[in-house]
């Protein structure tokens, strides 16, 4: 995805001011469990927009917030988890001491979302030497997830709530179920930012692990309605209005493509083979188009059973050794 006219550093890793307080941590890679995160400061007052993977990328980012901006960030007031994955929220106990927020839906969502969870994922199957194997090395190899104690919000929201930070307004904005069941946006009106969550990936390929995905396309036409001139998105580079366009295409193409498919009776992990992805086949991690083809499926079947995560992994690992 391009990125012309936007500075330099949108996609160097650390933290960056993006004006008058408000900044974007940016990862090394915008891959699996490599998340961006935010920090809005004025006065002597502090809001972070999600805490990372594992505590020891939560402590370093923190490190480098509370050295540009020592006066505010030694006590983080608030905390908003934009959504319930672990990238996103497992180094909430580094900031307990903040009011944590997140919409109710990602709330109930966190109780299934335990580092323990994932611990046990990469002991059982992680040391396979299979192509599942292989790719949950390769997803969540570089990450520590014993030692971590889940820290849950204490402030739950549903449809939108504000918080005034310094001065500073800052709207939440809940647009789940898209990527997850709860996902919120983090809007600084005065200084025309949004961070995004996963409701934006890029430079990678967007998972659809809740649905539906007009949803997820809605939740982009909220962002494009936004007067902002920066965008930070849940992975990957900080962009602008084109990046939420290109995410909003590869999603109408999926679900395009996948009703085709659907219609002519090809099983998901079939369609998910059969589609070609052009242009959008260069984007990181490219087989998610297994997990988003599963999504809509059960989409357009009304089919209620969750998804079955480890056989989604293998599919994505078998696409990503065939690719």
């Amino acid at each position: 995805m391009r990125t012309l006219g936007l500075p330099e550093w949108t996609g160097a890793t650390g933290l960056h001011e993006l004006g008058r307080g408000v900044y974007a941590w940016l990862a090394a890679s915008g891959a699996w469990g490599y998340s961006n995160a935010g920090l809005v400061v004025d006065g002597d007052q502090a809001l972070l927009v999600d805490t990372l993977f594992d505590l020891p990328l939560t402590r370093e980012m923190l490190t480098a917030m509370r050295g540009a901006e020592p006066g505010a960030t030694t006590h983080i007031d608030f905390l908003v988890n934009t959504h319930a994955n672990g990238d996103h929220c497992h180094g909430n106990e580094l900031v307990a001491e903040a009011e944590i927020i997140a919409s109710r839906a990602t709330t109930e969502e966190m109780q299934g979302e335990s580092p323990e969870r994932l611990a046990a994922l990469m002991r059982v199957f992680g040391a396979e030497k299979s192509p599942l194997g292989r790719y949950l090395r390769h997803c969540f190899g570089d990450f520590v997830f014993e030692g971590i104690q889940p820290t849950r919000p204490t402030t739950t929201f549903d449809g939108g709530l504000t918080r005034t930070v310094g001065d500073k307004r800052v709207e939440l904005i809940e647009v789940g179920p898209a990527h997850t069941r709860g996902d919120v946006l983090v809007h600084i009106p005065a200084d025309r930012v949004v961070y995004t969550g996963d409701i934006l990936f890029v430079d990678g390929t967007p998972i659809v692990w809740a649905g539906p995905v007009s949803n997820w396309i809605a939740a982009c036409d909220r962002i494009l309605a936004l007067d902002v001139e920066l965008v930070v998105p849940g992975h990957g580079p900080v962009t602008d209005r084109r990046g939420v366009e290109a995410v909003k295409s590869y999603l109408d193409f999926v679900q395009r493509e996948a009703r085709i498919r659907f219609e002519a009776g090809l099983t998901a992990e079939d369609a998910a083979r059969d589609i070609a992805l052009g242009d959008f086949g260069s984007w990181g991690e490219a087989e998610r188009i297994a997990v988003n083809v599963a999504t809509l499926y059960r989409e357009f079947a009304a089919d209620p059973k969750p998804a079955d995560v480890i056989e989604l992994f293998r599919q994505m690992a078998v696409l990503a050794e065939s690719r």
